[in-house]
């Protein structure tokens, strides 16, 4: 609902407005409060990958603290590109821009095990990716027919799929507890548990920013609980420095052709995402379509952030959904509140001892709130399927692009003499099902006989929209 006691409703929808400066801060920071968990938590991810991160006692354990303090950094000034905008860069529009989960199932296999060297292939693939992915915004709006709701959807399905694995083995006490007596224990559970339980309580039965921030609320809970467990340490605090400036080349810049190849896919789903996350806002904040400079703006301001992002550190940026549920929300379109969030990420990303204080998050307690983050990636993906005609030529296009892509995912082996490179590509699960299901789904002709499926559902037709009648 709108207050009209920050503008009128012609303000609100406007961009350009600015409300008084006593309601605008209080609502940057909403935004970011609303993405910023979601916005470090890849960099743990990877981190935790390589084998440097959560648990891992390893030396290098302070450059995680480097790349979540770069993660707010270089998503603060992605977010600047976006609402500011530099000539035809930016759509200058409340966007706010953070760390991608997208790419993290491509990162993985690129990093696992291999420790902070391996950090440099993936920001030479980042920053390719993200010029490529600035390149596509010459001609974005060509581009959307290759991925309709059936491509997209299961895209966003697979990627939650490839996460889930994640959030049980953080709640149950991460990967270095794995084979010992601590992995699973009832206080790990007891722990995720009521980051979960809030989370939820939070999301069903408040409103307003309590429901919007219920993650970050809920993982506050489970720290307190873990705290008073005696699971928490501050050592890095004392440690951290209370101010540093992003380090050019921090991990270096090193060229595989797989993470070449691998960034600039998913830069061509995160593209179309994008482009669905800036109509989302001009329709929901201001009741009309993106225009084709908006879009193509925002496209550019992607990948170059992404881009700038792999100079110094950061993982991949892209527009965050949440965010424009939350300008829905409160009616505000304004980009210069969005920008008062953009500097408070700065601000943020240039006082280590943020990124300190938030390596002292147990990763049971994180493991309870990605089970929920990720949980909801593949609730969005098939919420994304539900807009598909789901007749019988949909259903074998997804049914094939499904089996092929997780069942790699799953059974890496059975790849085990293909080329390194495709190997990696193939296994990551979601590179494949979006090539099968976008070449099926531009190949194959609009519809099966009613005969031609029958064998292979076992009896379980679909009875979506796109059913044929008589069903």
């Amino acid at each position: 609902m709108n207050d009209t006691s920050i503008g009128s409703p012609q303000q609100l929808r406007d961009p350009n407005y600015t409300p008084p400066l006593a309601k605008a801060v209080p609502l940057g920071i909403q935004h970011v409060l609303a993405m910023f968990i979601s916005n470090v938590t890849p960099a743990i991810i990877v981190c935790g990958a390589a084998g440097f991160g959560f648990g891992s006692k390893s030396p290098d354990f302070p450059q995680m603290i480097y790349m979540i303090q770069m993660s707010m950094f270089f998503a603060g000034i992605a977010t600047l590109i976006q609402t500011i905008g530099i000539g035809p860069v930016g759509a200058k529009l409340p966007i706010v821009q953070g760390t991608s989960f997208a790419f993290i199932p491509i990162m993985i296999p690129l990093v696992a095990g291999k420790g902070v060297d391996a950090i440099a292939v993936l920001m030479g693939g980042i920053l390719v990716g993200g010029l490529f992915h600035a390149f596509l915004g010459l001609f974005i709006g060509r581009l959307r027919f290759a991925l309709p709701p059936l491509v997209t959807g299961l895209v966003v399905t697979m990627i939650g799929l490839a996460l889930v694995k994640v959030g049980i083995q953080y709640a149950a006490g991460g990967v270095p507890a794995i084979g010992t007596e601590e992995y699973g224990s009832l206080q790990n559970w007891t722990v995720a548990g009521v980051v979960i339980v809030v989370t939820l309580a939070l999301k069903f039965y408040t409103k307003g920013m309590l429901s919007v921030s219920a993650v970050l609320l809920g993982l506050l809970a489970g720290y307190v609980v873990a705290f008073l467990m005696g699971m928490v340490s501050f050592g890095n605090v004392g440690r951290a420095a209370p101010f540093a400036l992003p380090n050019p080349l921090h991990f270096g810049l090193e060229f595989s052709v797989a993470a070449i190849i691998g960034f600039c896919l998913m830069s061509f789903v995160s593209a179309v995402e994008t482009v669905g996350d800036v109509s989302g806002i001009t329709k929901g904040g201001a009741g009309r379509e993106a225009t084709d400079t908006e879009i193509q703006g925002a496209t550019f301001a992607d990948g170059l952030g992404t881009a700038v992002s792999g100079l110094f550190g950061a993982l991949p940026n892209t527009s965050f959904s949440q965010n424009v549920g939350l300008i829905a929300m409160t009616g505000v379109m304004s980009r210069h509140v969005v920008t008062i969030g953009a500097l408070f990420l700065i601000l943020c990303g240039l006082v280590p001892k943020v990124g300190a204080i938030i390596s002292t998050v147990p990763i049971e307690v994180l493991g309870g709130g990605v089970i929920v983050m990720f949980g909801m990636v593949v609730a969005a993906g098939i919420s994304m399927l539900s807009d598909v005609n789901w007749n019988r030529r949909n259903m074998v296009i997804f049914a094939i692009a499904l089996s092929l892509g997780l069942g790699l995912q799953l059974e890496p082996g059975a790849l085990q003499y293909l080329p390194g490179t495709i190997k990696v590509l193939a296994t990551s699960g979601i590179l494949p099902a979006a090539f099968i299901a976008i070449v099926l789904n531009l190949v194959l002709p609009e519809e099966l006989a009613a005969e031609a499926t029958e064998e292979v559902t076992g009896g379980l037709a679909g009875h979506g929209k796109g059913s044929l009648p008589g069903e």
